[in-house]
Parts: C-alpha cells; structure tokens; sequence
C-alpha cells in the first residue's frame, strides 16, 4: 500500500438518499456501463464476460470492452478492446480495474457506508500509473468521476422507488439472476443475503483498497 501511495489520484465523497443495497447493485451490474453511462463512456459496449471467481468475501469478474465510438475521449487513455476486472472485496467495497496504454492500470474503488435505510455515503478513490502529468490527470478524472455520478442518480432514485430489498428478497426465493452479467450480484446474495434485513451501523469504514486479491 506504501507503493501504491504514490499513485493515488482523486479521492471524492457523496451523501446520498437512497438504500446503500442500491448503489451495491448498481455497481455490480454489469450492464449499466451500457445502459446509463452511453454519454459518458461513449456508447461503450461488453461484448463477452470472461471467467469468474469466487473468492472467500466476494469475487472477481472479467469482461471485455469496445469503444465503438470514433470520437471517444476515452481512446486516450485505453485501446478500443480491453479485459477489465471487476471485484467485490466485501459487502462495502467494489474495484474497478482498468488496463490502459503500456501496461499501465486505471483503478477505481468504490466504498459504501450505510447511515441506515435510506442514505449511505460513497467514497471514490482513483489510482493510475499513468505517465501523465498528475493535475491534468487529476482534473480530467474529477470531471469523468462527477459525469458518471450525475449519470447514475436517476438509476439510483428508480432503484430506490422499486424497494431494492424487496426485489433482493425476491432474487433470494427465486434463486440466482440468470444473465451471466449479474453474476458478482449473485455472490453478494450468496453471501451477504441473509443479513440484508437490517443495514449495519458503522463508526468508521476502511477505505483502503485490496488491489491484488487471491
């Protein structure tokens, strides 16, 4: 983590109103990279999810990702056909691991705190050995973090007015999502399914991310 210091980017911090099983959700559907952030990722698109694995707290998913777009912005910073990892650490963090040019490594880790049943706070924190001057990168990637935030509010507020444990309760008696792009969500229920009747309460949270799981 000394190492790793050295690389972090932004860090932003987000009161919202709505059930943090929301944000869980939506951070761990794979689709909603397509279906609500087509203007920020610019129609980006997942063409085959790869290998999953599970691991003791979560798992980890691959999936690739065309940049369709002629005029994405994005294609500074990353070929137009990449594997990205997506991780769930624990039930409070997720990571978004993405490869750009040279070998180098965009990621993003999301925290979540409940503050009870209908708010929770987000924590964004961004690291990048990117061998770009740090306050353009810092400043490219608040403006990107805010985008997709504002993005994902309406998403958010209908997942909140469907009663999210309701639904979550339902997936539980149903059994898992089918779709191969829920599978991060169905080892959330696995694990963590049967303690979402009541959001715990925290005096603090650890924010630090686990960037390489085993």
């Amino acid at each position: 983590m000394l190492q790793l210091e050295e690389h972090h980017l932004i860090s932003q911090e987000y009161t919202l109103p709505m059930p943090y099983l929301c944000q869980v959700y939506h951070l761990l559907n794979l689709k909603h990279l397509e279906s609500v952030h087509g203007f920020s990722l610019n129609n980006l698109k997942i063409s085959q999810v790869g290998r999953f694995k599970a691991t003791q707290s979560g798992g980890i998913i691959k999936f690739q990702t065309i940049l369709n777009s002629s005029l994405s912005l994005l294609k500074m910073f990353r070929q137009p056909v990449v594997e990205v990892d997506l991780i769930l650490h624990t039930p409070y963090t997720i990571e978004l691991n993405v490869p750009v040019y040279n070998g180098k490594k965009i990621f993003v880790i999301f925290n979540v705190l409940p503050l009870g049943h209908s708010e929770h706070k987000l924590f964004i924190d961004i690291y990048s050995d990117l061998a770009l001057p740090k306050p353009i990168l810092q400043v490219l990637l608040h403006c990107a973090s805010m985008l997709t935030l504002f993005e994902d509010l309406p998403y958010l507020q209908k997942l909140s007015k469907a009663n999210i444990h309701h639904s979550i309760n339902n997936s539980i008696h149903r059994g898992r999502a089918s779709h191969e792009t829920m599978q991060l969500f169905n080892r959330f229920i696995e694990l963590y399914g049967s303690c979402l009747q009541q959001p715990p309460t925290f005096g603090a949270v650890e924010l630090r991310p686990i960037l390489n799981p085993s």
